[in-house]
């Protein structure tokens, strides 16, 4: 498969996943991508136009749309059906849940995020490759665009000083010097998946605040203050996001809190603690933050300022598409394993 078929877009997301990845049999489908809806269900997309809109259908209705015969399913199928379970689409979930499935992908390069992404993360990268970079090459000003440039320092270094600190790293890490540059995109990709969700954090946490504004704006209004379900609906959706934005955010204080001071003593298990923790939250954080940026993405497109849409409608769209699935996050925050320390 060339992987140049898959938009930067689509491999950057968290609700998208574009079916060339997976090992299906129907060439149609290998067109196709799988998308979340703002009901948190799994949906596949066969097309999508700005003029013609989206051309979606349901995973359970692919039988009979490819005139499949159920009583012997066709492999696609079950894989579509445990892959539409996913709470996440993003490329380090993916990672994980696909292999955790025992399905294969068609390229690895596919579960990459694009070029442009990993650039555009190099600002969040700097907290985790300045220790590093201080470590081997001391004050001396190291130019840096992407972490690609990181790992050039370690490949090639220039400096005698600094060769001869990667060799005492090297030591600590418990393997040899030419093997430095593999063990830092290991690194690099670890921190990056952190870079990466803190992004989308960061991404959606205006929309949340103007959402959560526009319930309390609800609230006031003479229409509604007498809608007793709708009170309790929109105080349990406030409820829930506080919580969750709480909880994504304590655990990113903590993976940085506790990875700051990891250079200071570095060793081989120490760096795999930390590899193995933040790995292992990987399905959490990717599928709090799908969901909640599906949801704020359909309220931003539908209320894209505070006087777009009245009252009666954002009401309605609350009601009826917001709050469907909020269970679900609620489910995958709370699978969570429990967050020890880093320390």
């Amino acid at each position: 498969m060339n992987t140049t078929a898959i938009s930067d877009t689509d491999r950057d997301s968290l609700h998208i996943l574009p079916m060339s990845i997976l090992p299906l049999e129907t060439p149609a489908l290998n067109r196709a991508r799988l998308i979340k809806s703002v009901r948190l269900e799994s949906v596949i997309e066969l097309f999508s136009d700005k003029d013609a809109g989206s051309g979606q259908i349901d995973i359970e209705d692919l039988p009979q749309e490819f005139s499949w015969d159920m009583a012997s399913p066709p492999s696609d199928m079950s894989i579509i059906r445990k892959v539409g379970n996913l709470p996440s689409y993003d490329v380090y979930s993916l990672r994980i849940s696909l292999r955790e499935m025992d399905i294969p992908i068609n390229d690895h390069e596919s579960l990459k995020l694009s070029p442009a992404m990993s650039k555009e993360l190099t600002s969040y990268m700097t907290d985790f490759t300045r220790p590093l970079i201080a470590q081997i090459y001391g004050g001396e000003d190291v130019a840096i665009e992407s972490f690609d440039d990181v790992i050039k320092l370690f490949r090639s270094p220039d400096v005698g000083k600094a060769l001869e600190k990667i060799r005492v790293m090297a030591d600590k890490l418990s393997i040899k010097p030419e093997e430095i540059p593999k063990f830092m995109e290991d690194y690099g990709d670890i921190f990056l998946s952190l870079s990466y969700y803190r992004r989308c954090l960061d991404a959606i946490e205006p929309t949340i605040t103007e959402f959560l504004e526009a319930m309390d704006s609800l609230r006031g209004n003479y229409q509604f203050k007498t809608d007793q379900n709708l009170g309790k609906t929109m105080e349990d959706m406030e409820s829930t996001i506080n919580e969750l934005m709480a909880a994504i955010t304590g655990r990113f204080e903590n993976f940085e809190r506790g990875t700051k001071h990891m250079w200071d003593e570095i060793s081989a298990e120490r760096f795999h603690k930390v590899e193995q923790l933040i790995s292992s939250y990987h399905t959490t954080i990717g599928g709090v933050l799908c969901s909640l940026s599906v949801k704020m993405e359909a309220w931003a497109r539908l209320f894209p300022n505070p006087s777009a849409g009245g009252p009666g409608k954002r009401a309605e769209f609350i009601m009826s598409e917001m709050r469907q699935g909020m269970d679900k996050i609620q489910k995958i925050e709370d699978s969570a394993p429990m967050l020890s320390s880093l320390n």
